[in-house]
């Protein structure tokens, strides 16, 4: 089982359809700090049915799980962190167009993507300090939340920053170079 989804194929139309997906998303959530339904249902939806006729029950599982394991890093960065829900629905799709192998390469690719994006943001604000403080806090007040200590992450995250979190990155950004970085590297490691 661990072997075929290694060795899964994704083909050019299934890249094709998230990499113009991922750009159409970067462009709304540069201009409006959102990603709306009506990029992500209608994506969502095409990928069980492209999976559902390409894999059958087996395909549509598949593509059901990598929705899943996608969306799960987002839907806790959104109950925890601040996230968008837009995010979360967003990287579902991505996972249930590309599948478990290549959804964890695009997921791994847009968290490295996400971090260098908010750095050099922090940085060029001169606000690394106030976002290193924020994210902790952040990753604590989740810590807390998961011990049944139900922390109040926002007002201790502003107290420490001076109310200076409002430093964001818009995450459609980092999400479309993700994808156009995993793109690049499977296509180099499969050719």
């Amino acid at each position: 089982m661990f072997t075929e989804i290694m060795t899964e194929k994704v083909t050019a139309l299934q890249w094709g359809v998230v990499i113009g997906a991922s750009l159409a998303a970067a462009i709304f959530d540069l201009r409006t700090r959102r990603i709306p339904n009506i990029i992500t249902g209608p994506l969502l939806a095409a990928g069980f049915l492209y999976a559902a006729l390409n894999g059958g029950l087996e395909g549509f599982v598949g593509a059901a799980a990598a929705c899943a394991l996608l969306a799960l890093p987002f839907v806790l960065m959104f109950l925890f962190a601040g996230g968008g829900a837009g995010d979360a629905k967003f990287m579902g799709a991505i996972g249930a167009w590309l599948g478990l192998f290549h959804g964890v390469i695009v997921l791994l690719s847009v968290g490295a993507v996400g971090i260098v994006l908010a750095i050099g943001k922090a940085l060029a604000a001169r606000n690394l300090r106030a976002v290193l403080a924020s994210t902790y806090l952040s990753f604590y007040s989740f810590v807390l939340s998961l011990m049944g200590y139900g922390a109040n992450k926002s007002t201790a995250a502003e107290d420490e920053t001076d109310g200076r979190v409002g430093l964001t990155v818009p995450y459609g950004v980092s999400i479309f170079l993700g994808v156009c970085a995993a793109g690049v590297f499977v296509l180099l490691w499969q050719g």
